[in-house]
């Protein structure tokens, strides 16, 4: 004991520091209590460490289940006398697992399994609680307590004895699941009507409610996202009730994940449950809109034009990954919506860094960077409008490479897409040079963007020609120069040409990121 409790110690002192990204990974999982089974389920649990892991979720399993059973909870039933090696996996990613071999004695008569579970069918027309019965098969199951669970907690909640308790009018699904280990459950769905229950609002979350379109998603009818603060006029009204069948609806400029954002921060200051209800329809919305092969449109179901093409453009996809990975980690308030959210995140997620790494652009034999858009057939860099053409892009590819880093235990292949992004960001730095913005009468929007010396200033271009890797400057008339001066004052004046994107990536996440991996 004194052993394990020295190798304990040392084990969190060694793994409590923070990464970069302010995950702590799980080390080291000890199996409490000693390694006996009786007739009598036993309840297991586990010490994690280290104590601040971000994630202590575990998975139960059993090596012989005819020996012994074990539910998602870790009760563990024995079924006949024998051995059975029981172990616990993180489910953080990081693959750490615990073990513990069980010696199952005293049992005369083998447990009796929960086959089947049927839940009596019911509505609810009054908006008032409900308990909910069932009946297992067969009567003798040794072990008849279920786990209660509802698809949407927003239109209602389910208590452990199976109380429903309406929050909203609306259909809802419940779930109920053995926990003796034989993984059985039964589904039913409920009508509820009737409720009649007044909420807290804020003026963010019902001037959302009043935008959200009813595919789940938001267009563009609210450009600046602040003015969701505003109280929303008599013909914004109109207009928003007008447009709820629009298709429009876009992951451009941070909508859809900013409003569900915003939805379920707002849910946790109110607890109206319209704002969960709407942000988890968003997350429908986005699991919709995601492409088989892992990447997201700019728009969806809207494909009209360049809408169609999968869209690192102003961190769309970005933004998304980042979403998906808060689900499935329960983080940033993604604790709030489904819990069966999150396995479809995860594989959301799982299926952008697969297509993140095929779009990597090729450039003389090496991997570089990416194209603010790609085609999603060939998977080549697009054109979007006129004045963004195929190219390298020196701002959006590095909100991929910080995806690509918030992956657990990279493969071989995630590491090598972030080496080479990063060897091309070094080699695609501008050195003593900036832009500075001007007033100039003779100009036709008053004011100009010129490039101007700044000795010891690094910065990068927002586009670089595939075809020399240089600077590459355009107009509407979809013509590329060499040189901002080139375009027309419109572009120059109106759009982000150079900027400090990579600075902190270089400087900070990257070598966080090796020192993390053991790189």
């Amino acid at each position: 004991m004194k052993k394990l409790i020295i190798f304990m110690c040392c084990t969190l002192f060694v793994s409590c520091s923070k990464d970069a990204l302010g995950e702590v990974q799980v080390k080291t999982i000890v199996i409490n209590g000693d390694n006996s089974l009786t007739s009598t389920p036993k309840q297991l649990t586990a010490t994690v460490l280290p104590t601040d892991a971000t994630n202590k979720e575990l998975t139960w399993s059993v090596s012989d289940p005819s020996v012994a059973v074990i539910s998602e909870t870790g009760l563990l039933t024995g079924l006949k006398n024998g051995t059975v090696k029981v172990t616990a996996t993180a489910k953080d990613g990081s693959a750490s697992k615990g073990d513990k071999t069980y010696t199952v004695s005293g049992i005369t008569t083998a447990a009796v399994l929960i086959q089947s579970i049927s839940i009596t069918n019911v509505s609810i027309t009054n908006g008032q609680p409900l308990q909910l019965t069932s009946q297992i098969s067969p009567e003798n199951a040794s072990n008849k307590t279920l786990t209660w669970t509802t698809s949407s907690q927003a239109i209602a909640t389910v208590n452990a004895d199976g109380l429903l308790t309406p929050r909203l009018n609306g259909t809802v699904t419940v779930t109920a699941t053995a926990t003796d280990g034989s993984g059985k459950s039964s589904q039913i769905q409920i009508t509820i009507s009737g409720v009649t229950a007044t909420y807290a609002t804020t003026v963010r979350g019902e001037s959302i409610l009043l935008w959200q379109r009813s595919n789940g998603g938001w267009g563009k009818a609210v450009p600046d996202l602040n003015d969701y603060n505003l109280v929303q006029t008599d013909q914004q009204k109109a207009t928003a009730l007008a447009s709820k069948n629009n298709t429009d609806t876009t992951i451009d400029n941070g909508h859809v994940v900013t409003e569900l954002r915003w939805l379920l921060a707002d849910y946790k200051t109110t607890q109206n449950p319209n704002y969960l209800l709407a942000a988890e329809k968003a997350i429908d919305y986005l699991f919709l809109a995601q492409y088989a092969n892992g990447g997201w449109p700019q728009y969806y179901p809207d494909k009209s034009g360049y809408r169609h093409q999968i869209t690192y453009n102003d961190n769309a996809m970005a933004n998304v990954m980042n979403l998906m990975w808060d689900i499935s980690k329960g983080k940033n308030n993604m604790d709030l919506v489904n819990p069966n959210y999150k396995n479809n995140a995860v594989t959301a997620f799982n299926k952008g860094i697969d297509i993140i790494l095929q779009t990597q652009i090729t450039y003389k034999g090496k991997k570089t960077v990416w194209c603010a858009q790609h085609d999603e057939v060939t998977l080549q860099p697009a054109l979007a409008r006129a004045y963004e053409l195929p190219s390298f892009s020196g701002s959006e590819s590095v909100g991929v490479v910080k995806v690509l880093m918030l992956v657990e235990q990279p493969s071989a292949a995630v590491k090598q897409a972030i080496k080479d992004a990063m060897d091309w960001f070094n080699g695609a730095k501008l050195f003593d040079i900036t832009t500075q913005k001007i007033n100039d009468a003779s100009q036709p929007t008053g004011q100009d963007v010129i490039v101007v010396s700044s000795p010891g200033n690094v910065i990068w271009a927002r586009f670089y020609d595939l075809t020399n890797n240089l600077p590459m400057f355009c107009g509407r008339d979809g013509i590329p120069k060499t040189t901002l001066a080139e375009i027309d004052n419109e572009r120059r004046v109106g759009y982000a040409w150079y900027g400090t994107w990579a600075l902190t990536l270089i400087s900070t996440d990257y070598p966080n990121w090796k020192s993390k991996n053991g790189l």
